[in-house]
């Protein structure tokens, strides 16, 4: 079987000085593509700084025979996600392979999150995805090729004391479904992950089955196979969630119940129908805004559904 490389690749791996993101770059290094391993190397909770994390990666990316540059610039910032951009142009002169994964977590019940840290978290986790897709993006519509892989989460079906991160997980699966329309015609094909691993947050967790299950059974490397074939030239997937860890690989989708028809109906209707509304039994997997308009006029009886928002389709 002819192994998937990644030769004369160049990759940016943002938050790649520990966990999930030194995995994925030890993984797309190993199959010849060469990298900007981008970390601040601030705490769990998001603070402070180093430039060792990153360092410490490309010494044992280049140990093993790699190519790899060091960047520290915070993603979060717009200037600064520009600038990791710039230094795999500069050190490589392309950027072919973006994957956004730094971000971090910080709990706290709703009511009580002060406002400074939801915008921070929110800033890195979801502006730092946006800052460094938008500049790498013109130099990908150049070359007419480009991979980006984001980092959703299973946090997205809710985990309480998380709103923030939560809400950014979500907001990325927005964002990676409209900008792997905008992409396709210029080759860039833009999906994301939801990756679960046992990273440097689960060595505080007290001893419990949980921490035994994560620890045993969901190593970082586990979990980098599916950014891997995301990275790759020969991805056929894009706009696509998919969920790595532990060697389970499986999709995450957005859908919608074949629900209801009643153009009459009332709230009681609703009420009064609710258990048929919400039976996910028959389902329509929804890839756009445009499939979501067409999938209800067919649901209504419009003629020509597959005539509405052809110009969007192609935009």
């Amino acid at each position: 079987m002819e192994q998937m490389r990644f030769d004369g690749r160049v990759a940016l791996v943002t938050g790649a000085g520990n966990g999930l993101g030194r995995a994925y770059a030890h993984l797309l290094a190993a199959r010849g593509a060469h990298l900007v391993v981008n970390d601040i190397g601030a705490a769990l909770d998001g603070s402070g700084a180093s430039e060792l994390p990153a360092k410490q990666v490309v010494e044992e990316i280049k140990a093993a025979g790699g190519q790899a540059v060091a960047d520290a610039h915070d993603v979060g910032d717009r200037e600064g996600a520009a600038a990791a951009v710039q230094r795999a142009l500069d050190a490589f002169g392309r950027i072919d392979i973006v994957v956004n994964n730094a971000g971090y977590g910080l709990s706290c019940p709703f009511a009580r999150y002060p406002a400074d840290e939801f915008q921070r978290l929110v800033g890195v986790s979801f502006l730092g995805t946006v800052w460094v897709t938008q500049a790498a993006w013109p130099h990908m519509q150049k070359a007419r090729y480009g991979r980006i892989v984001n980092t959703s989460s299973a946090s997205v079906y809710g985990l309480p004391g998380n709103s923030a991160y939560g809400a950014a997980k979500a907001a990325i699966l927005g964002l990676t479904r409209a900008l792997a329309l905008e992409g396709a015609e210029f080759g860039i094909k833009c999906n994301a992950i939801s990756p679960s691993a046992a990273t440097r947050g689960v060595a505080a967790f007290p001893e419990s089955e949980l921490r035994t299950f994560l620890m045993n059974y969901l190593p970082p490397e586990r979990a980098a196979v599916a950014v891997g074939y995301l990275a790759h030239e020969d991805c056929a997937l894009s706009g696509e969630c998919i969920v790595s860890g532990g060697g389970r690989i499986a999709r995450m989708f957005i859908g919608q119940t074949d629900g209801v028809v009643d153009p009459d109906i009332t709230i009681e209707g609703l009420r009064d129908n609710l258990d048929k509304i919400m039976d996910s039994g028959r389902f329509e997997i929804l890839k756009s805004n445009a499939e979501a308009i067409r999938y209800c006029a067919r649901q209504l009886g419009f003629a020509h559904p597959e005539r509405l928002f052809f110009t969007l389709d192609k935009r």
